[in-house]
């Protein structure tokens, strides 16, 4: 294509007109740009259409100026050849810009997508104008004829570069239908935060990897030359990943059950009841492990697996009331009902419930003592176990020593023989006949 000498170029009177296009739309696109982003970044909050108007006035305006120039030189009789490609290269830019920028408004509103948001639109309007202008089809030719052979295969740069291009367009389309559908599913104030939580994840994970077999079948690329790949991944999984994949699904169990949430309190044990062993909160579920942080501020990572196979108690689940049991042993020399009458006392505690009330029981009457046993309800097992445990014990036993109870410590009583003699030596022995049995039986 044969260009004009630069003096011809620089007196025709469109060169104007186009240079002051340019530098209106230059101009602002930048100060559109530092308006959108940078206070945004700020924090200051504009509406979509605001945002839209400072992305697109620019081209605008631009516009407005070539079909202004455009209708004064045709009026003219001056040819305006220039003036009108110029026209639909900047409607084209326009378009492409005000697409992408609702694209990214559907996607979301992160800093990373504003930062490229310019780059793609320029990347693709230019391939557009290639096109329009006629550039693209040699330099097609050229990227085409640029690559390795292999049987009846071919692989081209061009044919990598539409490849790459026609997965990334059915990438963007699954993240946007993934994006809806994490919407959607957040408005159901039905379910649980973290059964929405997994449900959205889940169709990321989905939707991209179908967009990504979609993008490669559109491309060209035969999917039966991956079975071999998908068999040694399912090969690996049956092996050496077995436990990984087995916690990866457990996490999504979890989030799906509502069994677990981030914020409950749980303690594993191998026993029911009201065990304290392990007790901690439950900080984050993660797709391979749950986050446990104890009294002692040690973050714990459990292995989502563990969590669905062993036995734990989930002190937030369901009602918050969980009963309490005291055992306390006294002297058979003591006041029984004195004993019981006073552990009533002791349960006198800003965090025990009235209703049910706290009950006392006579259980045994063991080796050492009798067993008594104090039982009352908590409605805030997540404020603690063993504390409420130590307060009343404490008081129990200010109470006893008050009222002189006695709680007897085990005792047993050791008889020594005489030196080296055994039992049977030592043991006295009968005068009387062995008689044998009537029956004849042992």
């Amino acid at each position: 294509m044969d260009f004009p000498p630069l003096e011809e170029v620089v007196a025709n009177p469109q060169f104007g007109a186009l240079v002051a296009a340019v530098i209106v739309v230059v101009a602002g696109v930048l100060v559109g740009r530092r308006w959108y982003i940078y206070r945004a970044n700020g924090g200051h909050t504009h509406g979509v259409l605001l945002d839209a108007l400072a992305v697109i006035a620019p081209y605008f305006a631009g516009l407005a100026i070539v079909g202004v120039a455009r209708l004064m030189l045709s009026s003219k009789g001056v040819q305006t050849a220039w003036l009108e490609t110029a026209w639909t290269l900047l409607a084209w830019l326009a378009l492409i810009r005000l697409l992408i920028f609702l694209l990214r408004v559907s996607l979301g509103r992160s800093k990373i997508i504003k930062a490229w948001e310019l780059r793609v639109t320029l990347l693709i309007w230019v391939l557009v104008a290639a096109r329009l202008l006629g550039w693209l089809d040699p330099v097609i030719e050229e990227l085409d004829s640029i690559g390795l052979s292999k049987g009846e295969a071919r692989i081209t740069i061009w044919s990598v570069l539409k490849a790459f291009a026609t997965v990334t367009i059915f990438v963007v389309i699954s993240v946007w239908v993934a994006r809806w559908i994490d919407k959607r599913i957040n408005t159901m104030q039905t379910l649980a935060p973290s059964t929405r939580i997994g449900i959205g994840k889940f169709a990321y994970a989905f939707l991209i990897a179908f967009g990504v077999l979609m993008g490669l079948q559109s491309a060209g690329v035969d999917l039966t030359a991956l079975t071999v790949f998908s068999g040694a991944i399912g090969l690996g999984l049956g092996f050496g990943l077995q436990a990984i994949a087995a916690n990866f699904v457990s996490g999504f169990v979890l989030l799906i059950d509502r069994s677990i949430k981030p914020g409950d309190v749980i303690s594993f044990t191998g026993t029911t009841g009201t065990s304290t062993s392990g007790f901690g909160w439950v900080e984050e579920l993660r797709g391979r492990h749950i986050v446990i942080r104890d009294r002692d501020g040690v973050a714990t990572l459990v292995p989502n697996q563990n969590v669905i196979t062993n036995s734990l108690i989930n002190w937030s689940y369901g009602h918050p009331r969980v009963r309490l049991r005291l055992p306390v042993r006294i002297a058979y020399h003591d006041d029984v009902e004195l004993a019981l009458s006073l552990l009533l006392q002791a349960a006198d505690h800003p965090r025990i419930l009235r209703d049910p009330p706290a009950v006392t029981r006579l259980l045994e009457f063991a080796d050492y003592g009798m067993e008594i046993e104090l039982r009352f309800w908590i409605g805030d097992p997540a404020e603690g176990v063993n504390n409420v445990r130590s307060d009343v014990n404490r008081r129990i036993w200010a109470l006893f020593r008050e009222h002189g109870l006695t709680i007897p410590p085990a005792q047993r009583e050791v008889r020594i023989l005489e030196g080296g003699k055994s039992a049977s030596a030592l043991a006295p022995r009968s005068s009387a006949p062995i008689v044998p049995s009537a029956d004849g039986q042992d």
